[in-house]
Parts: structure tokens; sequence; C-alpha cells
């Protein structure tokens, strides 16, 4: 079982965050994707400097770092992250001696904060090897957590738990930002349930499992995904039990993402009566705002909307 990382540890790691005579106006906060950008966006006083390590287009489950985002890590005070189970690609780096105490996964294993026994292999290698760090959601939790608008407040809780531990930081601005992050997500959260009501007679498929946790809190019937692993290619059994599942579902729609290549799904679903619409799970086209994460949530919904009858692209 993964849980979201408590206060008390937050604040534990954090500790070490301290470095020497920096002021607020110095603080360089890094995120690993932009949706955490803008949770830290929302919380965050003005005066905080935020920027996204994983640059739009790309996919943090295929990322290969460059030596200009090796320099934003190294220059960064404080690392946000989901954790080893979702950037496969920084694990070594942010569990490691040189990012460690700098870096905050939001997403741990219980009992395992990723801060004790360090494998100090070399530090340079900027992204881990796929045989062993595999992206396969099959077994264990999702790590798309940032879908889901509680797990999202969650999120904003650690991640003020953190910048508070930062030197010169307004405790108590970042207490106000973060209240009104939770009444303007309980307003947007309720809003979107509303919108999403004539939703419940479509069969909604995802192009894997990053949907899945939205689609679990608003209620939506996720009947499957093509693929079980976004760096690989479905096998043939799997295709035909996903091409059986759309012949027999209600008004088919299936949400496909910028960030992978769309060719094989229309060829997966040729001859079918299938509807496509597509989301951005990394939130690409969103401002960096304190209410990015709101417009982040209405995207999706604004996605998912396109699959009713009388608005579907087939």
């Amino acid at each position: 079982m993964r849980t979201i990382k408590t206060a008390t540890a937050i604040a534990l790691s954090a500790s070490a965050l301290l470095y020497g005579s920096n002021t607020l106006a110095d603080t360089q906060v890094l995120a690993s994707i932009k949706p955490l950008e803008l949770l830290v966006r929302a919380v965050a006083t003005e005066d905080i400097q935020t920027s996204t390590l994983v640059p739009p287009g790309a996919s943090p489950h295929n990322y290969s770092m460059t030596p200009s985002k090796r320099r934003e890590l190294e220059n960064a005070d404080i690392i946000f992250w989901i954790g080893p189970d979702m950037e496969t690609f920084l694990t070594r780096l942010l569990t490691g001696s040189e990012f460690g105490e700098r870096s905050v996964a939001l997403m741990s294993t219980d009992g395992d904060t990723h801060e004790e026994e360090h494998d100090d292999h070399d530090d340079h290698e900027d992204h881990a090897s796929h045989d062993d760090h595999g992206h396969d959601h099959g077994d264990g939790a999702d790590p798309h957590i940032w879908v889901d608008p509680q797990m999202a407040v969650t999120m904003a809780e650690s991640i003020r738990d953190a910048l508070v531990q930062l030197d010169g930081t307004d405790r108590e601005a970042l207490d106000r930002n973060l209240e009104r992050f939770r009444e303007s997500i309980a307003r947007k959260e309720a809003q979107i349930r509303k919108q999403l009501e004539p939703l419940k007679g479509i069969s909604l498929f995802a192009y894997h499992s990053a949907f899945n946790q939205f689609g679990e809190h608003y209620n939506l019937n996720v009947e499957g995904v093509l693929t079980l692993n976004p760096d690989l290619s479905p096998g043939a059994q799997h295709i035909a039990e996903v091409q059986n599942q759309l012949r027999n579902a209600n008004h088919p729609c299936l949400l496909t993402e910028p960030q992978f290549n769309r060719q094989w799904w229309h060829s997966i679903t040729e001859g079918l009566d299938v509807t496509f619409s597509t989301w951005d799970p990394l939130a690409t086209d969103i401002d960096a705002s304190a209410q990015g994460y709101e417009a982040f949530q209405q995207s999706i919904a604004d996605a998912v909307l396109q699959c009713l009858p009388e608005n579907a692209e087939h």
C-alpha cells in the first residue's frame, strides 16, 4: 500500500533544506511535472519562484534528462516529485546523496521515506534503467495521484509543510493560500460533478491508467485502458480484449493523450464505432498560477464532455 507522505515526515526531511542565508526571493522550487508546479503555485507566496523539470510534450514515463535540466536540479532549493513509482528517470538522482536532502516525494511506500540506505551509484547518470525500474501499473497503487482533486489537496498540504521549513517563508501566508485552495477545489469539484452527470451512460476507455483516479473520483464508467505500460505497445491478446470491449460498449469513447503517438489507436479501432477525445494529464497548456490546478481539473472535465454523442468526434 502506498500513501501520501505525512506532514511529520515532510517536516523531518525538509528540515535539511535550510541553506545558509538565502533570502525568500532567491528560493527556487522545482516540480518534476507541471501539475505539481500548479499545486506549488496554489500554496506558495508570489516571491517563491517555480519551474517544471519535464518539458512540454515529454512524458515522465520515458523522459531522458538534458544537461540544462540537470542544472535546474542543481540550482533548486527544494524539489517536489511523485516518487520512484512515477518518475523512474529521477529515482537514482533524488534518492541519492546529491539531491536526496532537497527532494520531497509526495507518494511513498509505508515506512519508506526514500531517504534511508541510499544507493550511491553513479549520480551523474541522468536516468534510471527501465530494466531496473519498469513503469507497469498492473501491480501496486496507481501513481497518477494528481488527477484526483482530494489527493491534490493532501499533496498541497504536504507542500505547505515543506515550504514552511525554508528559511524566511511566511507561514501565515502559506496557511491562507492553502485554505483558499481547499475552498476553491471544493467549489470546483461540486461544479464538475454536476457537469459530468450526463456521462453516466457513456463507456470510457483511456490510453493508460493516468485517467483512472479522475474517473473513479467522479464515478465515471471507465471500462478499460489500451496499454498497461505506456513504454511498450500492448500485446495482441490485450488489443483483442480491448476491441471486444469496445464492440460491446455503450457509446464507447477513447480518451487519448498528446504525449503519446495516436496512430496505432486509430488502427486498432478501425471499423468500430468509437469516438475520440484528447485530455492532457500533464497540464501542458495550463498557466502556472494560483488558479492553475482548478483550470487543470476543468480541462479534464471538458475533454470528457466531448465524449457525449452530441459533442463526439469520430
